[in-house]
Order: structure tokens, then sequence, then C-alpha cells
């Protein structure tokens, strides 16, 4: 009479896999890790839809500003009512510590990549740079609403002329799109300060491409403004 052998336990079994803190959906094999992995390493990883949604987003606000600056053309050509404004002397003070931020986050940006990679870095050091970063874009947002004051004392309004109208609209929208980029550096650095760290690659690099077309775009706003306004 034939009889059953039991299989005997697999040994050196792996142990099961689990959820990684912080992650959440994705489905398959996202968001899980070894018993015995390591967290950051994981937190490394870059989903792909989190880069496409950055770049469809700055696609449409790139869309908004060409628009906007396709109606200034319009409006300079279409009556005789246009007065040529003087730009405050701020606004390049105002370039140069967004060009400098966007050198702060990329330092950021690799320090906390060594530190994820565990290559000697100290948390507190990327901290420090994603500190710098967050106040020198408040600095880019006082600086903008100084010179929206220096007009108002020269007596130019949202209303006073055509000039007037686009430098404010153009220079308010962007300083609104520089505030939620602030927003991603506070999300950032919560994710960052975590006893167990759970910022995501895609989260960093997200961040760091809309900071950047933001500094890119306040760009060619100067050039527009210094050359219709």
């Amino acid at each position: 009479m034939a009889t059953t052998v039991p299989q005997p336990p697999a040994i050196n079994a792996q142990p099961p896999s689990r959820p990684f803190p912080g992650m959440h959906g994705g489905g398959g094999s996202a968001g899980l890790i070894p018993g015995a992995g390591e967290l950051r390493a994981v937190a490394e990883r870059s989903p792909e839809p989190a880069r496409t949604g950055i770049w469809v987003a700055l696609a449409a606000i790139a869309m908004s500003f060409a628009a906007l600056t396709s109606a200034l053309i319009v409006r300079q050509g279409s009556g005789n009512d246009w007065q040529h404004i003087l730009i405050p002397r701020i606004l390049y003070l105002n370039s140069a510590i967004l060009v400098l931020s966007s050198l702060t986050l990329e330092f950021a940006r690799k320090t906390i990549a060594s530190y994820i990679r565990g290559e000697g870095v100290s948390r507190s050091q990327a901290m420090q740079w994603l500190g710098a970063t967050l106040a020198l874009g408040c600095a880019f947002v006082a600086g903008q609403y100084l010179a929206w004051l220096q007009l108002r004392s020269e007596g130019l309004y949202l209303a006073t002329n055509p000039n007037s109208s686009f430098f404010y609209v153009l220079t308010a929208v962007h300083a609104v799109h520089v505030l939620g980029g602030l927003g991603g550096l506070l999300r950032v650095i919560y994710l960052l300060r975590t006893p167990v760290p759970i910022l995501r690659k895609s989260t960093m690099d997200s961040t760091s491409y809309y900071w950047h077309f933001m500094g890119m775009l306040w760009m060619y706003l100067l050039f527009v403004v210094w050359l219709k306004l």
C-alpha cells in the first residue's frame, strides 16, 4: 500500500515581505521590503506615474503663462494707452535669490541621496540645505511683495494702466505658484524628519523639477516684463 511522505520544511527560507511604513497602494511588490532589508534603500525607488504627473502639471503651467504673454502682446498693439513703467530694481535681486535657491535645492537632493544610500551623510546636513532653500523661497516672495509696494508708492495700481495690470497679474500668478513650491518643500522636510524617513525619491525629484521650473519661468517673465512693460 502506497504511503505519502510529507515534504520537509525549506531550509533558510526567506522571511515574508512586509509593507514599508508610509507607502500606500501601488499593487504588486511596490512598497514591500524584505524582512531584513534596508528601509532607506526602498524609499529611493521612483514610481513612473509621479514623474509623468509633474511633467503634465508643468506643461499646463507653461501653457497658461504662454496665454498670458500672448494676451500682453495683443493688448500692447491694440491701443495707444500703453505707457511703459520703470521696473523695480529689487526684481533683479529676487532673480538672484531664486537662482541661488535652485542651487541649494540641488545640494539638498544630492545630500539626501547620499544619506539614503548610507554614505556617511547625516540627515541634519540634508535638512540644512532644505531649510536654506525654503528660506530663500520665502525671501523671493517677500521681495516680490516689496516690488508691488514700490509700484503702489509711485501711484501704479492694478487698474492704473495696462502695463501695471499685466505686471501685477504676471508676478502675482508666478508668486502663487512659488508658494505651491514652498508647500512641496515643507512636505519633503516633513517626510524626511519622521523617525523612519519615508521620503520617496519620486517626491524629491518632483519637488526639484517644479522648483527649477519656477526659476526658469521667472527668468522668462523678467525678460518679458523688461522688454514689453
